[in-house]
């Protein structure tokens, strides 16, 4: 396929692990391991779109160059998840001896490990210690604690965190600029509140709104997106901190009714805010535990109005209780 017709992911994936942005102690481990051509069975673990398959790439890239398609495979378990492929496919892999010189064994990166059923994952085990002369093992998953304890223990554990926004909007700019899309800062930024670490997410709605629009904007975004703009959220919630509810619920009908976003995705935008409110930590935590019900109940399909109406109630509450308190408190005048 033609570089030009590949996803933005695909393109503009680093090839090497100097090139992965902000993972410096990581990559150097697996630099070492490079040097040393040894390694251990490594289980890489952390959220969606945090570098992990991509590290894994690198790294097999870097022990065996041009040999890698003859000695590095790569598995989804979301796809091969049983037990008939740890027995097939895993270990007819693992049992066969390394192609070239320099690294002398093979590399199997199973990806999303996590989906695995435990028979698999015991038969992976099994593999992992019969053929260890043979093959290396680079499993990654989401979550650490799907992952069966034998494995977790014959695996050195490197843990991937999501993505700081000013890595995420360096990054996005600089596709921009390789791909000759104008983009502005606000769209930027726009871009790394959707994505919320998740590096590939945020180079496929940059994409996405270039493809639309053929530029990289707050309301590119947003149209891409379907999602009201953070900075109506937060006026929203001003406006019941202030105490004006009539105010907040007109914001709150316009983007339920006219630009038709969901009850849900409003109210996790509302429940982010809560942490920029002028409110004591006492009172956030009450909005959270609020913000947690109304979610509950609007998973169950109650109506999102009313549940966000009686969530911004509950925030101008609160915040009016607060007023009160302080103002009940006051300045203490002491006696002449």
């Amino acid at each position: 396929m033609a570089t030009d017709q590949l996803l933005w992911t695909e393109k503009y994936r680093p090839k090497r692990l100097e090139d992965i942005a902000d993972l410096e102690q990581i990559v150097d481990r697996l630099k070492a391991f490079v040097r040393r051509r040894n390694m251990p069975n490594l289980l890489f673990v952390g959220p969606p779109g945090t570098a992990k398959t991509t590290a894994a790439l690198c790294l097999s890239y870097e022990l065996y160059e041009s040999r890698i398609r003859e000695n590095v495979l790569e598995l989804n378990a979301s796809d091969e998840r049983g037990i008939q492929t740890v027995r097939e496919i895993i270990k007819d892999f693992a049992r066969s001896m390394a192609v070239g010189e320099g690294t002398p064994f093979k590399v199997l990166i199973l990806d999303e490990c996590d989906n695995m059923t435990n028979d698999a994952q015991q038969a992976l085990r099994r593999t992992m210690e019969k053929y260890a002369s043979t093959c290396r093992f680079v499993l990654i998953a989401n979550y650490q604690r799907a992952i069966i304890e034998p494995i977790q223990s014959r695996c050195s554990v490197f843990r991937f965190s999501q993505f700081p926004e000013d890595v995420v909007v360096g990054k996005i700019k600089s596709i921009a600029k390789a791909e000759k899309v104008r983009c502005d800062d606000e769209g930027l930024r726009e871009i790394a509140r959707h994505a919320e670490g998740d590096m590939r997410r945020a180079i496929n709605i940059a994409e996405a709104a270039a493809a639309s629009s053929g530029e990289i904007t707050a309301q590119s975004v947003t149209q891409v997106m379907g999602r009201a703009y953070p900075r109506e959220i937060s006026m929203m919630m001003e406006a019941s901190v202030e105490g004006d509810l009539d105010g907040a619920m007109k914001i709150l009908r316009e983007m339920l009714m006219q630009t038709g976003y969901s009850g849900r995705d409003i109210l996790r935008q509302a429940h982010r805010e809560i942490g920029s409110l002028a409110l004591s930590e006492g009172s956030k935590l009450v909005l959270i535990e609020a913000a947690g019900e109304v979610d509950h109940r609007l998973s169950v399909g109650a109506d999102p109005e009313i549940q966000l109406t009686s969530f911004l109630a509950k925030v101008s509450l609160v915040a009016s209780g607060e007023r009160g308190s302080r103002k009940a408190s006051g300045p203490r005048i002491k006696p002449s």
